[in-house]
């Protein structure tokens, strides 16, 4: 018998590569819709079909803790939730990881190590230090971050797990789950209205600094005003993917954003009690004038009440952060009709198909969410809807959170000290004027123009 008889008739097709994945799923922002809704739908369909208490295999938390013995008695039961959750994140980021072309066996042992920091982080800001400090979770990451990333040169297959917008971007769309419509709508005019003056405005006056004073790239300018005045991170990076930006353009955007929203963590707090602010004034204040959800909620957090916590939410998550969508929507046809044109050939047209295969997708996950878990809400009756929203909710929250702790460090792990200093002085005081002119009007709307309703909120 020779070895041309060994082949099998089938042996061509067995052999044929298989097709590749759709061009939609090689995109981040598709990976966050599918991972986020995922997570929403299956959590939902636990909570209908009565098995809700599943997810408690699939959770780790630490309650507060001061001495090392009251730690050691917590760990062991929660080993079984960490070892799940772990399982349950590295198998859908992994999934994804594959389709975007990641080096998958370099991304989940870079995983492995990130998802072991997030814990430390968990541990490090339940201590009761940490909490007197105001030192949330997302911040400690962003800390120990820092420090691990300026002290230490990272391995090459550490980095690959680095994925500061993979992270960010599913975290939003599981925000727009723990914010229904029902929730959304309580912000009313006083929010939406506050937002948007104080977007338009801190934009503006960020954007014409860094192009008209200090003559910087219209395109890093755009970073920069989005991330004074939309949300932070996530805005410098969906206006920077918008319009185009250099990668080092949307990095100092970003440093700058960390740098100031960590001096309003102390700052606004600190001012709210000296001018003697209603908490729920306070927190609309922090809520207009913070840059970083994460941080955000430290600063409300540090004024004491719940009606602080309340008003920033309804300010900067309802109010502000839902604008991301609609400027990176107005700067991508801006960047298409005007600023490329400009630098174009004379002949050469642009496409306008660009606007939409530059707005940034996640942000339509964002909106899917909010309005499924509005729908479940709607539809159970009172008792039920408030178990969805103690249990199912909840979940979803804590899992935003990881993704926000995996989002932070990741920031932190990269941001180099002697980058920001590369960063030059132009940007830090374009930035530094829309802070100025942020502030003052912040106070003065939270304070005066629709201060009746943020104190209706304590009452």
């Amino acid at each position: 018998m020779t070895t041309d008889t060994l082949a099998l008739p089938r042996a061509e097709t067995d052999t044929r590569p298989s097709a590749p994945p759709p061009v939609w799923l090689k995109k981040e922002d598709s990976w966050a819709i599918l991972i986020g809704l995922g997570l929403v739908i299956a959590t939902t369909a636990l909570f209908l079909a009565g098995g809700s208490g599943i997810t408690a295999y699939f959770s780790f938390g630490v309650k507060g803790w001061t001495a090392p013995a009251d730690l050691a008695a917590q760990l062991p039961g929660k080993i079984p939730g960490a070892l799940g959750l772990y399982l349950l994140l590295a198998a859908v980021l992994g999934t994804g990881a594959r389709s975007l072309g990641y080096h998958v066996q370099r991304y989940l042992a870079g995983f492995t190590v990130l998802y072991l920091l997030a814990i430390v982080v968990l541990i490090v800001s339940a201590h009761s230090a940490a909490k007197s400090a105001q030192l949330e979770g997302p911040l400690v990451a962003l800390l120990i971050g820092l420090v691990i990333g300026n002290a230490a040169r990272l391995p090459a297959w550490f980095n690959e797990a680095l994925r500061t917008e993979y992270y960010v971007k599913t975290g939003i769309v599981l925000m727009g789950a723990t914010l229904p419509f029902t929730i959304i709508l309580r912000a009313g005019p006083a929010a939406i209205g506050q937002a948007l003056i104080v977007s338009v405005v801190t934009f503006a006056s960020i954007y014409l600094a860094a192009t008209r004073l200090f003559h910087l790239d219209r395109r890093f300018a755009a970073c920069l005003g989005a991330g004074g005045s939309i949300c932070g991170v996530s805005g410098a990076i969906a206006i920077g993917g918008a319009c185009r930006a250099r990668k080092e353009h949307v990095s100092m955007a970003i440093s700058l954003v960390i740098v100031w929203a960590v001096v309003m963590i102390f700052l606004l707090p600190a001012a709210s009690r000296w001018l003697g602010l209603h908490p729920g004034v306070a927190g609309a204040w922090i809520g207009t004038s913070e840059f970083a959800d994460a941080a955000g909620f430290a600063a409300a957090e540090a004024v004491g009440h719940d009606a602080a916590t309340e008003a920033f939410t309804l300010m900067k998550v309802v109010g502000r952060d839902m604008f991301v969508g609609i400027w990176a929507f107005l700067v991508a046809i801006l960047s298409v009709t005007v600023w490329e044109r400009q630098t174009a050939a004379s002949s050469e047209r642009i496409d306008r198909r660009e606007i939409w295969q530059r707005f940034p997708k996640f942000i339509l996950g964002f909106f899917i969410a909010s309005i499924l878990t509005t729908l479940v809400i709607t539809a159970l009756n009172g008792d039920a809807a408030k178990a969805y929203n103690a249990e199912t909710l909840k979940t979803l929250k804590d899992l935003r959170g990881w993704f926000f702790t995996l989002t932070f460090l990741s920031i932190g792990l990269t941001t180099r000290f002697r980058d920001l200093a590369a960063v030059g002085l132009k940007p830090c005081f374009a930035f530094a004027i829309g802070v100025a002119i942020n502030l003052p009007l912040g106070y003065w709307l939270s304070n005066h123009v629709f201060d009746s309703y943020w104190r209706s909120l304590g009452a």
